[in-house]
């Protein structure tokens, strides 16, 4: 123990952890706190997170991405709540499996053994992720909660896989094992029809704007919502979003339930629900990046009002981190951006895709359990991908990052080989020339502030330091490296003459 850690525990203070949201990683990238300059890095005391013990010494990182994270404070109690219970867990499942092979009658329905079979072949699966994984960058509500949704999202890419290698008759007639009403060929449904926004021979003109009011409408603000908190940045938030209903408009040709009215498109979506789930997300944003995250055990709070808050408290996050994305910090910056925001709307339009493919009307459960898994999964991934953008000791991308793009891959590749006639439709001639511009002037301005323009600051900034040194007498400098070069040449010759 460090001399500072033994101040600590004789004066008995408690300290607050690093900056970090999972202080493992501090232990974890100790080894490769050599590959960064000494300024990087102070020594601090913290709460172990593996024994609760106060006081222990680690060279925790004061890089950018540490300045982002809150402060916290936690007493380092370590609670049966948060201990390991491997061997617990382990007897449990045997227990189970003990009465399942001596005890309980055997029956001869072999789709009733199969679909036990496999859901315990999962079940275990996901038990010893939940025990044996190592943990993401969130511990709340517990990090077992968090390795529990890592083994379903492995789950859903193993599904993927299987659903890849079959037939696209197959695989629809495969999901009649979940629900014999599956396997049926979906109804067409269209909902840019008659876009009259203001029709004055009816009773109430607005009456086609009012129709679309439906409980659609509440899962575009939530789903917004949750987007928002996921990218963690207000003006990227809605960049998605437009870009959203700019690839509804340019895919209505393929997907009919993409056809909407243009009021449909940029009134009741982008401009009232996106923006409203858009701005609540920024305002929860607000209040997390100022909230104190002072943690005390359940067992110190001596009043039930305080216990009580205290477990619900124990589901909103332990730590916070802002994300800054600087998409235009540098090159490399701005293509890593545009790649974040490429596969987030990628994710959006494979439930689309998939759903009309396999013939899963929208809403039904396979669906939601779609939304349900995808949403933390994506949180987690997203986390993982701006600390290894922004963390300079992040050398590994992480595990959640790299299953959720396996997840995406898989998925667009069923979708091309099960209907490629649908995905590669040729677009509609001035959707294409919009495109086409549209990328043309995104390359060219890319050009011109990543190259043309940084050619042109160095330029005039090696130009004006010359002749600032000029003006004082110094003139061994000039703009070109080469001239300088051969300058110094020509003057050691003429010394040695």
């Amino acid at each position: 123990m460090s001399s500072l850690a033994q101040e600590i525990k004789k004066n008995g203070e408690r300290v607050a952890p690093t900056d970090m949201e999972d202080s493992t990683n501090n232990v974890q990238n100790s080894a490769r706190e050599s590959e960064l300059p000494q300024k990087f890095y102070r020594d601090v005391a913290f709460v172990c997170s593996q024994c609760g013990c106060v006081g222990h010494t680690v060279t925790a990182k004061s890089t950018p991405f540490a300045e982002k994270q809150s402060h916290v404070y936690d007493d380092g109690t370590t609670s049966y709540f948060w201990r390991a219970h491997t061997l617990t867990v382990l007897f449990c499942m045997l227990a189970v499996f003990v009465y399942v092979a001596l005890i309980e009658e055997v029956s001869d329905d072999l789709a009733y053994n199969t679909k036990r079979g496999v859901s315990a072949t999962v079940m275990v699966f996901c038990l010893f992720g939940m025990t044996q994984a190592k943990d993401g960058p969130f511990n709340r509500p517990h990090p077992a909660v968090w390795r529990l949704i890592l083994m379903l999202s492995v789950i859903y890419e193993l599904i993927l896989v299987f659903v890849l290698f079959q037939t696209v008759d197959d695989a629809r007639q495969l999901l009649k094992y979940l629900d014999k009403d599956l396997g049926k060929p979906l109804p067409e449904t269209s909902y840019g029809e008659n876009c009259v926004f203001y029709d004055p021979d009816h009773p109430d003109p607005f009456h086609n704007f009012w129709k679309k009011w439906d409980f659609f409408l509440v899962a575009h603000v939530f789903g917004w919502w949750f987007t928002s908190l996921m990218i963690r940045d207000f003006w990227v938030s809605h960049v998605v979003s437009i870009l959203f209903e700019l690839m509804e408009y340019t895919l209505e040709h393929q997907l009919p339930n993409f056809s909407e009215c243009w009021w449909d498109h940029w009134i009741m979506d982008a401009a009232i629900c996106n923006s409203i789930g858009i701005y609540a997300g920024w305002k929860t944003l607000e209040y997390l990046n100022i909230k104190q995250y002072h943690w005390i055990n359940l067992w110190k709070i001596p009043t039930y009002r305080g216990k009580v808050k205290r477990i619900a408290a124990q589901f909103t996050p332990y730590s916070w981190t802002r994300y800054d994305w600087k998409p235009t910090a540098s090159f490399k910056r701005w293509l890593a951006v545009l790649a974040v925001i490429s596969v987030i709307l990628l994710g959006k339009l494979n439930y689309f895709y998939l759903k009309f493919v396999l013939w899963l009307a929208p809403p039904h459960y396979l669906n939601l359990i779609r939304v349900f898994l995808v949403v933390p999964e994506s949180a987690c991934a997203l986390r993982e991908t701006y600390q290894y953008l922004e963390d300079p000791t992040c050398k590994k991308f992480g595990q959640q990052s790299w299953i959720t793009l396996a997840t995406l891959g898989t998925e667009v590749l069923i979708i091309l080989k099960f209907d490629p006639q649908l995905v590669l439709k040729p677009l509609p001639s001035h959707i294409a020339w919009c495109w086409l511009i549209g990328i043309s002037a995104l390359t060219v301005w890319t050009i011109w502030h990543f190259f043309i323009r940084q050619y042109i600051i160095h330029y005039y900034s090696v130009r004006s330091r010359s002749e600032s040194m000029n003006d004082h007498g110094d003139i061994s400098e000039s703009i070109h490296p080469l001239y300088n070069d051969t300058t110094a040449t020509e003057n050691d010759h003429k010394k040695h003459q």
